[in-house]
């Protein structure tokens, strides 16, 4: 019997892969925020003005607040 050569699995759809959440998320659920409630929770917001430039943070809500992020942000050692 001839060995077979190449993938086995070619031409196959890959799994799904499941998405992890965001730290943003995370820290929202944690603070029990629904998303009308985001702008108004002053937690919410000094976690925000201290990881704008390493965490996702949705667009709208840096807006609201007047954060700029920096886009080529480099934490320093």
């Amino acid at each position: 019997m001839t060995r077979r050569r190449g993938n086995p699995n070619w031409g196959r759809a890959m799994p799904f892969i499941s998405a992890i959440p965001t730290q943003f998320e995370i820290l929202v659920k944690h603070l029990r925020l629904s998303p009308k409630n985001y702008s108004s929770s002053p937690e919410l917001k000094r976690w925000c003005e201290a990881n704008r430039n390493r965490c996702y943070i949705p667009e709208w809500l840096l807006e609201q607040w007047g954060f700029d992020v920096e886009p080529y942000y480099a934490e320093s050692e």
